[in-house]
């Protein structure tokens, strides 16, 4: 991007890069007057046994309305406030993550912007784990959040937001304008002492696919900045009001789809390989949702505002709907697939996706609990995909899209099939592993995805933070502790790995990358949740049910 002298901007191709010498307005809101907003003790700030022995689903409006507290307290090791609050004893292998923490901090024109992919000096190929990705910084931001730390935070909010208005090409096609990069690099010239951003929209990634789920984080983060630290100002920029703005059109536009779930290419989030997730993956259409409900908080209610605050509260009325009747399986629902008649035509249709019984996979009926439940991996026209996967459900519980019964069930199941979901390492990011034939046919055959590794049916450390918080959230932090107590055997001693493999999660991941950042992140923010449960308020939303309602105009015909 270049940016022309005396404040103009114009745009260049995605490969272009931010100087050092380049000021746009960066500075200017950074240095833009924080309201300071006196924080007070609210339900919210109990200590945890107060919460796992309040008998259930955490809800009410509390978490929603609250600051989270632990600016300024910081421990001489770096050790979270909570720690200080609430007099824990931080566990030996706190300051080593901490300090492997900020080993990974990117810089750019001396300010911290964000934290690389992972800090592997053993490693051989460098790949782009030295780069900082959006989705791998939320973890890493909540941590500096929880501590007290958040002008890094900031930066980033702002930088991404910058590049968002770079001009965005893969081979001759353009992106949506306001598409989010996937990820950035600063390079530094030592002789002419200045730092250089390069951002990658997509077309450097593994298939050429853009992320879909870095406008939603980008959305869901500038939230969690304005609760932790009660700054207004942030969001309520233009430059911010703008930038959620053009992340709303790409998902607001009107088009051919009947369902009001997004439709997805392979390889758009988290799993960004080809895994069958195609279509209307449950982790794109969870963070989805909650990108939209903390839109709606942010946005104002201005002329440009006031018309995308009505197309997300249709939207998310719709969307909800939809995911609770048709994502939802549980015992009842199972039995009712099971036995369900196709080729069904009209409105009466009980089968309207017309799944055809046989399709259900046999590993199911012995995984579904008589309690419990989950939100499957997809759905569409004559498909389901039967898969766990833990962001999307653990993101539909802190989101809300769940109801309260739905996430109950949920943590019922994790805690029915924990050999299968936790094992001795926390958290299967899909369940089952895909193998041989089904194997070859959806991955193509990929050797990073063979069976329980990598994204086909491996352990992720990192999903270990959203566990928790979901476990705060439905009252049940005891599955939480459990979790990170098995955590805390291997993590250091393993070196921070990236992913483990095997059914159990018992090996380190064949190519696994050590000190990866997000794993050292993911189990701090963890840790910090776990102390101080005040902090979930960041990442958790309550569904404002009169908001949802939509508006029901009445017909001339009814007036007659």
């Amino acid at each position: 991007m270049e940016l022309a002298v005396g404040g103009g901007m114009r745009r260049s191709a995605s490969h272009g890069s931010l100087t050092e010498s380049d000021d746009f307005d960066l500075s200017r809101l950074l240095n833009k007057p924080r309201i300071n907003v006196e924080r007070q003790r609210s339900f919210d700030d109990r200590s945890l046994s107060d919460v796992s022995h309040s008998g259930g689903y955490g809800r009410g409006g509390a978490f929603d309305g609250m600051y989270s507290p632990g600016g300024g307290l910081r421990s001489l090791m770096g050790t979270p406030a909570s720690s200080a609050l609430h007099s824990f004893e931080p566990h030996p292998i706190v300051g080593d993550a901490w300090e492997a923490l900020r080993r990974s901090l990117v810089f750019f024109r001396g300010q911290p912007l964000g934290t690389i992919a992972a800090f592997d000096h053993a490693s051989e190929e460098v790949l782009n784990y030295d780069q900082v990705f959006v989705r791998d910084f939320v973890p890493s931001a909540l941590a500096f959040l929880m501590n007290g730390e958040p002008e890094i935070v900031k930066n980033f909010l702002l930088k991404t937001l910058l590049l968002q208005g770079w001009e965005k090409k893969v081979d001759r096609f353009k992106l949506g304008e306001g598409a989010m990069p996937a990820s950035f690099k600063v390079l530094h010239d030592a002789k002419k002492n200045v730092d250089t951003l390069h951002a990658d929209f997509g077309e450097s990634a593994i298939g050429r696919v853009a992320p879909v789920d870095s406008g939603f984080w980008w959305i869901i983060l500038l939230r969690a900045y304005t609760k932790s630290t009660g700054d207004l100002t942030l969001a309520e920029t233009p430059e911010c009001q703008k930038g959620m703005r053009l992340i709303l059109s790409l998902c607001l536009s009107e088009g051919f789809d009947t369902f009001p779930t997004l439709l997805c290419a392979d390889g758009c989030c988290m799993i960004d390989r080809r895994m069958g997730v195609y279509g209307y993956p449950i982790e794109i259409q969870s963070l989805f949702y909650m990108a939209l409900s903390s839109a709606l908080q942010m946005l104002k209610h201005d002329n440009e505002g006031k018309e995308f605050i009505e197309k997300i509260a249709t939207r998310l009325h719709a969307l909800s709907y939809h995911m609770r009747s048709y994502f939802w399986l549980d015992f009842q629902q199972l039995n009712d697939i099971y036995r369900y008649k196709t080729e069904e035509y009209s409105h009466t249709a009980v089968n309207k996706f017309n799944v055809i019984p046989d399709s259900i996979p046999d590993w199911l009926f012995d995984f579904m609990p008589c309690q419990g439940g989950f939100f499957i991996g997809n759905v569409s026209p004559a498909r389901m995909d039967f898969r766990w996967f833990a962001l999307g459900n653990m993101i539909a519980i802190l989101s809300s899209l769940a109801t309260p019964e739905q996430s109950t069930a949920i943590m019922d199941l994790i805690e029915e099939r924990w050999e299968e979901l936790i094992g001795e390492m926390p958290l299967k990011i899909c369940y089952p592993a895909i193998e041989n034939h089904e194997w070859r046919i959806v991955t193509g055959c990929d050797p990073k995805n063979t069976r329980w590794s990598y994204h086909n049916g491996g352990s992720w450390p990192v999903l270990l933070w959203l566990l928790t918080a979901a476990c705060i959230k439905t009252g049940r932090p005891q599955i939480a502790r459990r979790a990170i107590d098995l955590a805390e055997r291997r993590l250091l001693k393993d070196g921070w790995p990236e992913y483990y493999d095997g059914k159990l999660g018992r090996y380190v991941g064949k190519q696994a990358r050590k000190f990866q950042t997000w794993s050292i992140a993911g189990y701090l923010v963890a840790k910090m949740m776990l102390e101080d449960p005040s902090h979930l308020g960041m990442i958790s939303l309550e569904e404002d049910r009169a908001m949802l309602k939509p508006v029901l105009k009445r017909s001339a015909s009814w007036t007659n």
